[in-house]
């Protein structure tokens, strides 16, 4: 079964034959790893679809760092499990279907983690030009402060504020330079995370492709067996044709054919002469 006959909802064969020493099936878990990768790579998209955009959050870009932490985990343990197929696909018990199964799912693995490569390369471009927005804060109105009237009761009082919305301001103005900072830092992990990612991907891709390949040697394999095994069919069949014909022309010996041949001379005489007699006869009276 396919990463496709998952997602049309196709059923696996029995919990039974799911299950060896009490362990689910390998090719199972790489159907259901796929679903899973494939089903999370189009979260992935959508959050990398709104870097750059007012929806562009610390929170969203958080999302995005969970999501693809998990997705990598998927990927490690839907390799493992895959390379587990393999290797028994190698025995000579197993049967062609699940091998063909196998070469299948290995196939829809390497094209979702195309899709996840490609996803990460667009990931990094727009983290890299673009940093999360955050709405500005609400600085404390200073209008009006700078006109003290001195020489009023409230001057002093007025001259206390005044120095207060400016500590406030400068306060702020620091937080935000930090917390500037802290989005550079944070992004430049970012994208060092995902250069990292994609380094594991590329990695997986290597052993994917020799997975690949020994699967696709299997079907050719199997394929050949079963065009050597159509071709003797047919050479089956000319040999019967032609034993069937041989046989019918053994039973018709050379000398049963002159037997024949001459019993039929012998009784086309014998016609010839009655009928000769007959006329004799009717002659005479």
């Amino acid at each position: 079964m396919s990463f496709q006959d998952l997602e049309a909802g196709r059923s696996f064969p029995s919990r039974q034959q799911n299950l060896i020493n009490g362990k689910q099936d390998a090719t199972q878990a790489v159907a259901s790893g796929i679903f899973q990768i494939n089903t999370a790579v189009s979260t992935f998209q959508r959050l990398v679809n709104t870097l750059g955009t007012p929806k562009d959050s610390p929170d969203l870009r958080e999302k995005l760092h969970k999501t693809r932490l998990h997705i990598g985990q998927l990927v490690k343990d839907t390799s493992t499990k895959l390379k587990q197929a393999s290797e028994t696909d190698h025995r000579d018990e197993v049967s062609a279907s699940k091998k063909i199964i196998d070469a299948k799912l290995a196939k829809d693995f390497e094209a979702v983690l195309k899709e996840f490569q490609k996803a990460q390369r667009l990931a990094a471009e727009r983290e890299t030009a673009y940093t999360p927005f955050v709405p500005q804060a609400v600085l404390p109105s200073s209008n009006g402060t700078s006109e003290i009237d001195l020489g009023s009761d409230k001057g002093a009082e007025q001259q206390a504020l005044l120095v207060e919305s400016r500590r406030q301001e400068v306060v702020l103005l620091d937080n935000e330079i930090a917390f500037n900072e802290a989005i550079i830092e944070e992004r430049e992990l970012g994208i060092q995370e995902i250069q990292q990612k994609i380094g594991e991907v590329n990695e997986i891709f290597k052993d994917l492709a020799v997975l690949v390949h020994e699967q696709g040697a299997l079907i050719d394999d199997i394929g050949t067996h079963i065009e050597n095994s159509q071709a003797a069919t047919v050479q089956a069949k000319s040999h019967l044709v032609k034993a069937a014909k041989i046989q019918r022309s053994s039973l018709l010996a050379p000398g049963d054919i002159r037997n024949r041949a001459s019993h039929r001379d012998h009784s086309t005489c014998s016609l010839i002469k009655r009928s000769k007699f007959k006329d004799l006869v009717i002659s005479s009276l």
